[in-house]
């Protein structure tokens, strides 16, 4: 079992985790010769929405990681990891639409650092309501639920997306694969 001291710990080594996978997962589709499968998980165009998959599938995976040492440590793991995760996948389009706004155009340092910053903000959120917060078992059924309500999301969108702007690979005016 986990002391609450090593809480911090095991969220930083999860920052760490989620911006490694992730950069890695902008590359997957390609390296697997556009396997559907990886793509399900990985960037398969240069999307916005596209981008939002390589902070939440490691996000993801991480919190199925992490549960089994924290658990019987807090009570809200479920709901503070979903938070987490919902911040990251958030904060990627809010800053990105605000910035180009001004802009007129994408900026990839810009674009890099916004990633690596959603990550380490939904993570220290995750870590401040791991150390501090209570939820009751709905609520962490909730979190759940959202999570794999955004899971089942981001695969369909990948086969079908949604004719918006931000499921328009900007390069080459394509959708999903």
């Amino acid at each position: 079992m986990v002391k609450r001291t090593s809480i911090l710990a095991l969220e930083i080594v999860g920052t760490i985790f989620i911006v490694f996978l992730g950069s890695a997962l902008h590359f997957t589709y390609a390296w697997s010769g556009s396997n559907p499968l990886v793509g399900a998980f990985s960037a398969v165009n240069e999307s916005v929405w596209e981008h939002l998959k390589l902070a939440f599938w490691p996000a993801l995976f991480w919190m199925l990681i992490a549960m089994f040492p924290l658990r019987g440590v807090v009570r809200n793991f479920f709901s503070a990891k979903a938070v987490g995760a919902y911040i990251m996948v958030i904060l990627i389009p809010a800053v990105f639409y605000s910035y180009t706004a001004f802009t007129g155009k994408s900026i990839f340092a810009v674009d890099i650092t916004t990633f690596i910053v959603a990550v380490i903000i939904g993570q220290s959120v995750s870590y401040k309501l791991l150390e501090h917060g209570e939820s009751s078992k709905s609520a962490q059924g909730v979190a759940i639920a959202a999570m794999v309500l955004l899971a089942i999301v981001f695969i369909v969108f990948t086969f079908y997306p949604p004719q918006l702007p931000i499921f328009r690979d900007p390069n080459t005016a394509q959708y999903g694969i």
